[in-house]
């Protein structure tokens, strides 16, 4: 700043002069020490990264090449298949044109698309158990056809997916080994606070073994990407190949997952999110144990509280989740939960942000009784309900629950239903489909294994058309019984619009897709 630099010029002057007139005195000169500056200790993170680098693993991914062009130089949501959009349903973000997956797919920016070709993705992951569990995020694998575990020794393994959940972007993987498998554990991501630093461990553009680090930059983000957002933001340099990749706190442990970046240009810009281990932990026990998640369901649409509504509704203050629709036959139904009714406080915790409903709601035990208040009429009003399972495809469960004809499996671990006008729009099903629609499909059902989906309508079963759900029951029912070698049972299939045939192996359980 000029008026600095004056001034210390001057003083300059002065103190020279001072000199002068002191050394013809005789007397010495002695300058004024500056003080000196705090030395800040930066720690060393070879000791951390020794203990945890062996526990770091590459993801090899092998996939059927189905994705679409993109002509606007954008890779697109990297992993979450074909034209998919992971912030459809939830509030715009402004963000989310520079959201990724950083997910590398290899030649996917350089060559055009070839339908029908397999490719090699790369991602990344870490190993939690001696035993071979190693956890990555549900986008590395989701559309896998082959993966591979590659550790830090060169050694390649065979992986089997053990469950995944898309709704937290988590899956756990098994591998086998005849010794025990160096591992990492979790660290108590709730505990960590804005400015402690973090080491960012992972495969990015397939590089293998790559560390950087940073500090956390912010936490609870909420980016869109799902009903369960509570990111932690950290600025470590992370791309692409990244995915899966754990955050170690300064004692090594595991308290993030690196999952997604925002970029204007697809590289590092330093934001990226994690998803906390105080949220992946109980995730991926459950993936252990059950293969899928369990999740309580309330059964209610919500939206935020703003100044004006909370005004009109006589609010206190502005806080809750005003309810904008309740599912019919849902457990808030059955408490009496209303349209227009603000959720303040549930299980005795207040709802203080939109996103703490869900993420209390899915916690709940299924079948346990929870308490919550409501404000309605201009008074506190409390309710208890039963809380539910929640169905495999909320959009589904909605609009079947409005008019419920359809046919249930236990053994097949399906339901279907009648391809009514209101189903065709919510799957977007062209008129001329004909068929009965999946509404629900349980995690271990064989038809899962092939790639059925909710919202898929099943045209044919051994190229014969059905028509109604009691039918294609009959017929999935018939075809799970028989005996004999090379059985196997043909449907036909139609997603949005696009026909594919599937064929489920009935003897061993296995199956194939084409």
């Amino acid at each position: 700043m000029p008026f600095l630099t004056i001034f210390a010029g001057r003083m300059g002057k002065l103190m020279l002069a001072g000199a002068v007139s002191l050394a013809v005195i005789g007397m010495p000169f002695v300058p004024a020490r500056a003080a000196e500056p705090a030395i800040i200790q930066i720690p060393s993170f070879a000791p951390i990264v020794k203990r945890v680098l062996p526990a770091v693993v590459n993801i090899s991914v092998t996939e059927k090449s189905d994705f679409a062009s993109n002509d606007n130089g954008d890779d697109g949501d990297q992993g979450l298949g074909p034209n998919a959009n992971p912030f459809q349903g939830f509030p715009p973000s402004p963000f989310d044109q520079f959201l990724r997956r950083f997910f590398q797919q290899q030649q996917r920016q350089f060559q055009e698309p070839n339908p029908g070709v397999q490719r090699i993705a790369l991602g990344s992951g870490f190993i939690i158990d001696p035993s071979g569990y190693v956890v990555t995020n549900n986008h590395v694998v989701q559309d896998a056809t082959k993966v591979t575990v590659i550790l830090q020794d060169g050694s390649r393994h065979p992986a089997k997916i053990i469950g995944r959940d898309p709704k937290t972007d988590l899956a756990l993987l098994k591998i086998e080994s005849s010794t025990p498998l160096p591992y990492v554990s979790w660290g108590d991501s709730g505990a960590a606070q804005v400015g402690d630093w973090v080491v960012a461990v992972g495969n990015p553009f397939g590089l293998g073994g790559t560390i950087s680090t940073g500090v956390i930059s912010a936490r609870g983000r909420d980016i869109h990407a799902g009903p369960y957002d509570d990111f932690l933001q950290i600025d470590a340099s992370i791309n692409r190949g990244n995915s899966g990749g754990p955050d170690f706190n300064l004692e090594g442990q595991v308290i993030g997952i690196n999952t997604a970046i925002y970029s204007p240009n697809g590289g590092s810009v330093g934001i990226g999110f994690a998803i906390p281990s105080s949220l992946a932990k109980p995730i991926i026990e459950q993936l252990r144990e059950h293969g899928k998640v369990e999740r309580g369901w309330l059964g209610v649409q919500i939206q935020s509280v703003t100044p004006d509504i909370a005004s009109s509704l006589g609010l206190p203050k502005q806080e809750g989740a005003l309810v904008a629709d309740v599912t019919k036959h849902s457990p808030a139904a059955a408490a009496g939960v209303k349209q227009g009714d603000v959720i303040l406080s549930y299980e005795g915790h207040d709802i203080e942000r939109l996103r703490d409903l869900p993420i209390a709601v899915a916690e709940t035990q299924v079948g346990q009784t929870a308490a919550f208040k409501v404000w309605r009429d201009h008074k506190e009003v409390t309710l208890h309900a039963k809380i539910a399972e929640m169905p495999a495809n909320i959009e589904m469960a909605q609009a079947s629950a409005k008019r419920p004809s359809g046919a249930t499996s236990s053994s097949m671990g399906v339901r279907l239903s009648s391809l009514t006008p209101e189903l065709r729009r919510r799957a977007h099903v062209p008129n001329s489909v004909k068929g009965v629609i999946v509404t629900h499909l349980d995690a271990t059902s064989p038809l899962a294994a092939v790639g059925v989906q909710p919202g898929d309508v099943i045209e044919q079963i051994n190229q014969k058309p059905v028509y109604t759900p009691k039918e294609a029951m009959e017929r999935l029912e018939t075809a799970r019984k028989q005996r004999g070698p090379n059985k196997t049972l043909l449907l036909l299939l139609n997603r949005q619009g696009v026909n594919e045939y599937v064929a489920l192996s009935v003897e061993n359980g296995g199956a194939e897709k084409g």
